[in-house]
């Protein structure tokens, strides 16, 4: 690889308004029975943008067609010019690939960065809702929050150690859930649904983040419509969709056909 994205890079990069760059692999680490962190050098203040930002990082040719898969940023360190990832390794797939054999001196290609969804600052509380391929976003963008704020986690683990758990500002009030899948199968919003039912939304004007698994968000934002929170109180994104490889931009394949067929 040169120092230098390939044009594929550079004009997705021009189409989205963002950056293409060359990064360097620092180390990767696995932290938790279904999470790698990789720690990236390379321009890493532009790359890393807002809390819940993302990045694509380039893998293999898919059938000819540059293939990349899309990472929330989980911590920027601006005298290092270095920023981590934490990716999903509990499935088969290019990303998780990638992280397994990747070694210091690396380079690989990175666009971004990407998302729309940020941390809303006016909000009396933030309620986050995933998976662990959540927990980076959720993380720094509960770092975000103005204190005194709050923050509340429902997070659904595949292991025991994937309850991760960081510091925070300690006038920040925190309440972590982390839920066992318990074997259920991972499109089936069950076991967060049933601990956000016992959980009681606080007083004042709050925002959710949803990020995980295409048909858990969904019913995620149905069961919180229905307690009352207005469509502008929640932000919703698929990472990822049960039993379907993400498409080549590493987005997951949103067509309402394909649940007819599933179903």
């Amino acid at each position: 690889m040169t120092d230098r994205p390939d044009e594929a890079s550079r004009q997705l990069a021009e189409r989205l308004g963002v950056t293409a760059q060359i990064c360097e692999v620092v180390r990767t680490e696995q932290i938790s029975t279904s999470l790698y962190e990789a720690v990236l050098r390379g321009n890493a203040l532009t790359l890393s943008g807002k809390p819940g930002n993302d990045v694509m990082i380039r893998l293999d040719e898919s059938q000819g067609e540059a293939l990349y898969r899309r990472y929330s940023v989980r911590g920027l360190d601006v005298l290092s010019d270095e920023f981590s990832l934490w990716v999903t390794v509990n499935h088969d797939g290019p990303g998780s690939d990638w992280v397994r054999s990747a070694q210091p001196g690396d380079l690989v290609e990175i666009v971004g960065p990407r998302g729309k969804i940020l941390l809303h600052d006016s909000a009396d509380w933030h309620l986050f809702i995933g998976d662990v391929s959540g927990l980076a976003a959720f993380y720094r963008m509960a770092n975000g929050i103005e204190v005194p704020g709050r923050a509340i986690f429902l997070v659904e683990i595949d292991a025991d150690d994937d309850a991760l758990e960081p510091s925070f500002d300690s006038e920040l009030q925190v309440t972590s859930i982390f839920i066992d899948r318990a074997g259920r199968p991972t499109g089936d919003a069950s076991g967060l649904l049933d601990a956000l039912e016992q959980f009681s939304l606080p007083p004042g004007r709050g925002h959710a983040y949803l990020f995980g698994e295409f048909h858990v968000t969904r019913a995620l934002r149905s069961e919180l419509l229905a307690r009352d929170l207005d469509p502008e109180q929640i932000s919703h994104k698929a990472f990822w969709r049960s039993k379907r490889r993400n498409e080549s931009r590493g987005e997951p394949d949103k067509s309402e056909l394909l649940d007819s067929l599933e179903g």
